[in-house]
Protein backbone atom coordinates (compact mmCIF):
# COMPACT_ATOMS: atom_id res chain seq x y z
CA UNK A 1 0.00 0.00 0.00
CA UNK A 2 3.13 2.43 -1.01
CA UNK A 3 2.21 5.39 -3.12
CA UNK A 4 5.51 7.02 -4.16
CA UNK A 5 5.04 10.76 -5.47
CA UNK A 6 6.37 13.88 -5.83
CA UNK A 7 5.95 15.67 -2.26
CA UNK A 8 3.09 18.10 -2.64
CA UNK A 9 3.34 21.21 0.56
CA UNK A 10 4.93 22.35 2.91
CA UNK A 11 3.99 19.54 5.62
CA UNK A 12 4.96 16.80 3.31
CA UNK A 13 8.43 18.76 3.37
CA UNK A 14 8.98 18.82 7.20
CA UNK A 15 7.69 15.47 6.81
CA UNK A 16 11.29 14.55 4.82
CA UNK A 17 13.03 16.91 7.58
CA UNK A 18 11.86 15.15 10.78
CA UNK A 19 12.95 11.77 9.10
CA UNK A 20 16.01 13.08 8.31
CA UNK A 21 16.85 13.67 11.62
CA UNK A 22 15.39 10.53 12.58
CA UNK A 23 17.71 8.44 10.06
CA UNK A 24 21.14 10.20 10.44
CA UNK A 25 20.92 12.16 14.20
CA UNK A 26 22.07 15.08 12.62
CA UNK A 27 22.46 18.55 14.99
CA UNK A 28 20.94 21.66 13.92
CA UNK A 29 24.29 22.86 12.26
CA UNK A 30 24.25 19.68 9.65
CA UNK A 31 20.22 19.67 9.26
CA UNK A 32 18.85 20.79 5.56
CA UNK A 33 15.56 23.17 6.36
CA UNK A 34 12.01 22.60 5.13
CA UNK A 35 12.72 25.76 2.92
CA UNK A 36 15.64 24.05 1.20
CA UNK A 37 13.62 21.36 0.48
CA UNK A 38 10.80 23.64 -1.23
CA UNK A 39 13.71 25.12 -3.16
CA UNK A 40 14.93 21.65 -4.85
CA UNK A 41 11.83 20.83 -6.05
CA UNK A 42 11.05 24.54 -7.14
CA UNK A 43 14.03 24.95 -8.82
CA UNK A 44 14.25 21.57 -10.85
CA UNK A 45 15.22 19.03 -8.10
CA UNK A 46 13.65 16.69 -7.06
CA UNK A 47 11.72 15.92 -3.38
CA UNK A 48 10.00 12.12 -4.18
CA UNK A 49 8.26 10.81 -0.87
CA UNK A 50 6.77 7.19 -0.37
CA UNK A 51 3.66 6.83 1.85
CA UNK A 52 2.18 4.38 3.71
CA UNK A 53 -1.82 4.41 3.36
CA UNK A 54 -1.90 2.03 6.09
CA UNK A 55 0.13 4.13 8.58
CA UNK A 56 -1.45 7.50 9.41
CA UNK A 57 -5.06 9.61 9.45
CA UNK A 58 -5.97 9.74 6.30
CA UNK A 59 -8.03 12.56 7.22
CA UNK A 60 -4.78 15.08 7.78
CA UNK A 61 -2.81 13.02 4.94
CA UNK A 62 -5.35 11.08 2.25
CA UNK A 63 -1.72 8.96 0.97
CA UNK A 64 -0.71 7.95 4.79
CA UNK A 65 2.23 8.67 6.66
CA UNK A 66 5.54 9.77 4.75
CA UNK A 67 7.83 6.36 5.19
CA UNK A 68 10.59 7.36 2.34
CA UNK A 69 11.90 10.16 0.42
CA UNK A 70 14.55 10.84 -2.03
CA UNK A 71 15.87 14.62 -2.18
CA UNK A 72 18.55 15.76 -5.40
CA UNK A 73 19.27 19.52 -6.72
CA UNK A 74 19.73 20.29 -10.50
CA UNK A 75 23.38 20.44 -11.24
CA UNK A 76 25.65 20.98 -14.82
CA UNK A 77 29.00 19.96 -15.28
CA UNK A 78 31.44 20.66 -18.29
CA UNK A 79 32.32 17.67 -20.67
CA UNK A 80 34.32 17.10 -23.36
CA UNK A 81 31.03 17.16 -25.38
CA UNK A 82 29.54 20.05 -23.41
CA UNK A 83 27.64 21.43 -20.60
CA UNK A 84 25.59 18.15 -19.56
CA UNK A 85 22.50 18.92 -17.01
CA UNK A 86 21.97 16.54 -14.81
CA UNK A 87 20.67 15.33 -11.08
CA UNK A 88 22.89 15.22 -8.07
CA UNK A 89 20.92 13.11 -4.92
CA UNK A 90 21.95 14.58 -2.21
CA UNK A 91 19.44 12.35 0.37
CA UNK A 92 17.24 9.31 0.49
CA UNK A 93 16.07 7.47 3.66
CA UNK A 94 13.43 5.14 4.76
CA UNK A 95 11.87 4.99 8.50
CA UNK A 96 13.72 2.21 10.44
CA UNK A 97 9.84 0.26 10.38
CA UNK A 98 9.95 0.36 6.41
CA UNK A 99 13.15 -0.79 5.77
CA UNK A 100 14.89 -4.18 4.28
CA UNK A 101 11.52 -3.96 1.84
CA UNK A 102 12.83 -2.40 -1.65
CA UNK A 103 11.44 0.83 -0.54
CA UNK A 104 14.79 2.53 -1.28
CA UNK A 105 14.48 0.77 -4.81
CA UNK A 106 11.20 2.11 -5.63
CA UNK A 107 12.51 5.55 -5.09
CA UNK A 108 15.85 5.08 -6.65
CA UNK A 109 13.91 4.09 -9.89
CA UNK A 110 11.12 6.66 -9.37
CA UNK A 111 13.48 9.61 -9.44
CA UNK A 112 14.89 8.04 -12.63
CA UNK A 113 11.71 7.92 -14.55
CA UNK A 114 11.50 11.27 -13.31
CA UNK A 115 14.39 12.80 -14.92
CA UNK A 116 14.25 10.81 -17.70
CA UNK A 117 10.18 12.74 -18.72
CA UNK A 118 12.70 15.43 -18.60
CA UNK A 119 14.99 14.79 -20.89
CA UNK A 120 18.00 14.17 -17.97
CA UNK A 121 20.17 11.37 -18.12
CA UNK A 122 22.87 11.67 -15.74
CA UNK A 123 22.40 11.09 -12.38
CA UNK A 124 25.41 11.24 -9.56
CA UNK A 125 25.31 10.99 -5.99
CA UNK A 126 27.89 10.36 -3.23
CA UNK A 127 28.17 7.55 -0.38
CA UNK A 128 30.49 6.64 2.13
CA UNK A 129 32.73 3.53 0.53
CA UNK A 130 32.67 1.79 4.29
CA UNK A 131 28.90 1.08 4.13
CA UNK A 132 28.62 -2.07 2.65
CA UNK A 133 25.01 -1.81 2.11
CA UNK A 134 24.66 0.92 -0.12
CA UNK A 135 28.17 -0.07 -1.75
CA UNK A 136 25.87 -3.02 -2.76
CA UNK A 137 22.89 -1.33 -3.64
CA UNK A 138 24.40 1.49 -5.49
CA UNK A 139 27.01 -0.41 -7.82
CA UNK A 140 25.96 -3.70 -7.80
CA UNK A 141 21.38 -3.34 -7.91
CA UNK A 142 21.47 0.14 -9.56
CA UNK A 143 24.47 -0.24 -12.27
CA UNK A 144 26.05 3.33 -11.22
CA UNK A 145 29.96 3.25 -11.56
CA UNK A 146 32.27 5.30 -9.58
CA UNK A 147 35.53 6.60 -10.66
CA UNK A 148 36.20 9.52 -8.13
CA UNK A 149 36.92 9.52 -4.66
CA UNK A 150 36.63 12.50 -2.26
CA UNK A 151 38.13 12.82 0.90
CA UNK A 152 36.18 14.31 3.39
CA UNK A 153 34.05 15.42 0.91
CA UNK A 154 31.31 17.15 3.83
CA UNK A 155 33.88 17.92 6.74
CA UNK A 156 33.41 17.44 9.71
CA UNK A 157 29.25 15.80 10.40
CA UNK A 158 27.27 15.41 13.19
CA UNK A 159 25.72 12.53 11.85
CA UNK A 160 25.91 9.23 14.50
CA UNK A 161 25.73 6.72 11.48
CA UNK A 162 29.52 8.37 10.52
CA UNK A 163 31.18 7.92 13.59
CA UNK A 164 33.49 10.57 13.88
CA UNK A 165 35.53 9.58 11.05
CA UNK A 166 36.07 11.52 8.18
CA UNK A 167 33.38 11.92 5.71
CA UNK A 168 35.08 10.43 2.93
CA UNK A 169 33.05 9.32 -0.44
CA UNK A 170 33.04 7.90 -3.72
CA UNK A 171 30.68 9.21 -6.41
CA UNK A 172 28.30 7.14 -8.00
CA UNK A 173 27.53 8.09 -11.59
CA UNK A 174 24.54 6.92 -12.81
CA UNK A 175 23.80 7.08 -16.79
CA UNK A 176 19.80 6.68 -16.39
CA UNK A 177 19.66 5.48 -20.07
CA UNK A 178 22.30 3.29 -20.56
CA UNK A 179 22.38 -0.68 -21.71
CA UNK A 180 23.47 -1.19 -18.30
CA UNK A 181 21.15 0.27 -16.76
CA UNK A 182 18.32 -1.22 -18.41
CA UNK A 183 19.54 -4.38 -17.51
CA UNK A 184 19.27 -4.07 -13.75
CA UNK A 185 15.92 -2.46 -14.44
CA UNK A 186 14.68 -5.63 -16.28
CA UNK A 187 16.84 -7.69 -13.85
CA UNK A 188 18.92 -9.12 -16.74
CA UNK A 189 22.25 -10.43 -16.73
CA UNK A 190 24.71 -7.95 -18.42
CA UNK A 191 28.11 -9.38 -19.68
CA UNK A 192 30.76 -9.10 -16.69
CA UNK A 193 33.64 -6.56 -17.26
CA UNK A 194 37.37 -8.15 -16.63
CA UNK A 195 38.20 -7.58 -12.73
CA UNK A 196 41.70 -5.78 -13.03
CA UNK A 197 41.36 -5.19 -8.74
CA UNK A 198 39.67 -6.23 -6.08
CA UNK A 199 39.08 -4.15 -2.80
CA UNK A 200 37.47 -5.40 -0.09
CA UNK A 201 35.63 -3.85 2.80
CA UNK A 202 35.72 -5.66 6.50
CA UNK A 203 31.79 -6.61 7.25
CA UNK A 204 33.35 -5.47 11.27
CA UNK A 205 33.96 -1.98 9.91
CA UNK A 206 30.79 -1.00 10.65
CA UNK A 207 31.26 -2.25 14.32
CA UNK A 208 34.55 -0.75 14.78
CA UNK A 209 33.14 2.58 14.19
CA UNK A 210 30.19 2.31 16.16
CA UNK A 211 33.06 1.88 19.13
CA UNK A 212 35.05 4.37 20.60
CA UNK A 213 38.20 1.81 21.11
CA UNK A 214 37.64 0.38 17.78
CA UNK A 215 37.25 3.42 15.74
CA UNK A 216 40.72 3.80 14.97
CA UNK A 217 40.40 0.42 13.40
CA UNK A 218 38.10 1.83 11.27
CA UNK A 219 39.92 4.72 10.53
CA UNK A 220 42.85 2.83 9.20
CA UNK A 221 40.70 0.34 6.93
CA UNK A 222 39.46 4.14 5.35
CA UNK A 223 42.94 5.75 5.29
CA UNK A 224 44.21 2.70 2.96
CA UNK A 225 40.80 2.07 0.99
CA UNK A 226 41.27 5.96 0.26
CA UNK A 227 44.91 5.09 -1.40
CA UNK A 228 44.05 2.41 -2.99
CA UNK A 229 41.02 4.01 -4.53
CA UNK A 230 42.87 6.86 -5.63
CA UNK A 231 45.63 4.93 -7.22
CA UNK A 232 43.44 2.60 -9.20
CA UNK A 233 41.14 5.48 -10.26
CA UNK A 234 44.52 7.73 -11.42
CA UNK A 235 45.39 4.31 -13.34
CA UNK A 236 42.27 4.31 -15.61
CA UNK A 237 40.17 1.58 -13.29
CA UNK A 238 36.54 2.28 -12.20
CA UNK A 239 34.59 0.85 -10.29
CA UNK A 240 32.17 -1.77 -11.96
CA UNK A 241 30.50 -4.02 -10.12
CA UNK A 242 30.15 -5.10 -6.07
CA UNK A 243 30.19 -7.99 -4.31
CA UNK A 244 30.25 -10.11 -0.92
CA UNK A 245 32.32 -12.75 -0.34
CA UNK A 246 31.62 -15.95 1.43
CA UNK A 247 31.97 -13.75 5.11
CA UNK A 248 29.80 -11.05 4.45
CA UNK A 249 32.51 -8.80 3.31
CA UNK A 250 32.32 -6.66 0.63
CA UNK A 251 34.30 -6.41 -2.35
CA UNK A 252 34.62 -3.67 -4.89
CA UNK A 253 35.45 -4.82 -8.70
CA UNK A 254 37.72 -2.62 -10.89
CA UNK A 255 37.43 -3.07 -14.52
CA UNK A 256 38.36 0.00 -17.00
CA UNK A 257 35.28 2.23 -19.19
CA UNK A 258 35.77 0.62 -22.04
CA UNK A 259 34.78 -2.91 -20.93
CA UNK A 260 31.68 -1.64 -19.65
Amino acid sequence: MIRIRSCADMDEMQACVQLQIETWGYDETDVIPRKTFMLAQKIGGQVIGAFDSEVGSAASAPDGMLVGFAMSLPGIKSTREGLLPYIHSHMLAVRSSHRNRGLGAQLKWHQRSEALARGIRHMEWTFDPLEIKNAYFNIHSLGAVARHYHVNFYGVSSSRLQGGLPTDRLLAEWELDSPRVHAKLGRRSNSAPAIHQRIVVPVAVAQWKAGDSTRDRALAVQIEMQQRFQYAFSHGLIVADFSLDASGNGVYELSTDSQL
